[in-house]
């Protein structure tokens, strides 16, 4: 079971967590979010982490541009795209950055709102499901309704995200089987400000369900 943290804004933090064995960090590059870091902040948490980490920068809506400039000058190994971007955009960034995972995130409502997902499969390395808000893009630490998507299985890998703690991941692992999990809202004290001990608990949790 992949675990991606995002949300990650402190070097210090950055470090603990991926000595906890976590190894996909995630970072938002959106500036309306609580959690973004500049592409200088980034690149400054990435110096210290250990080998093999895989870092994630979120973006929402950015140009191709943009995207490019700020995974050059941080090091990124992913990219997720949290806007409306289309697949035709995937494509772009995929030849742009050849080398880097795309993962496409969909906000989701109803179990209707799956059928936008289907367009994605071949264009992303994976797809990660977040619950929808109207004015937020994530982080909300709203879940998603786990029982009605429970006949989800893409033929690519994907990751649940939305309002994911360890007192409810065996829940929602009970009615789907994804590839991985994104934490975000679930293992803060405050937007950015990750909770080692929150951490530790769902690596328990997960290790001894």
């Amino acid at each position: 079971m992949r675990i991606k943290i995002c949300g990650i804004c402190q070097p210090e933090q950055g470090y603990a967590i991926a000595e906890l064995g976590i190894k996909t960090l995630g970072f938002i590059c959106v500036p309306s979010s609580p959690r973004y870091v500049t592409a200088e902040k980034a690149r400054q948490i990435l110096e210290k982490l250990p080998p093999g980490i895989q870092t994630i920068g979120v973006f929402a809506d950015a140009s191709l541009e943009t995207i490019e400039q700020v995974v050059l000058a941080t090091g990124f190994t992913g990219i997720q795209l949290h806007g409306n971007e289309t697949t035709e955009f995937c494509r772009e960034i995929k030849q742009a950055l050849p080398n880097r995972e795309i993962i496409k995130a969909l906000r989701i409502q109803s179990a209707e709102s799956l059928q936008k997902a289907i367009a994605y499969y071949s264009v992303v390395d994976a797809l990660l499901l977040d619950a929808y808000h109207p004015q937020q893009l994530g982080g909300t630490g709203q879940t998603l309704p786990w029982e009605s998507l429970k006949n989800f299985k893409p033929p690519c890998p994907w990751l649940l995200a939305g309002g994911l703690t360890s007192d409810n991941v065996l829940t929602a692992l009970s009615y789907l089987q994804p590839d991985g999990i994104d934490l975000s809202s679930g293992v803060e004290r405050s937007p950015g400000n990750k909770d080692l001990n929150k951490i530790s608990q769902l690596i328990k949790v997960l290790k001894n369900p």
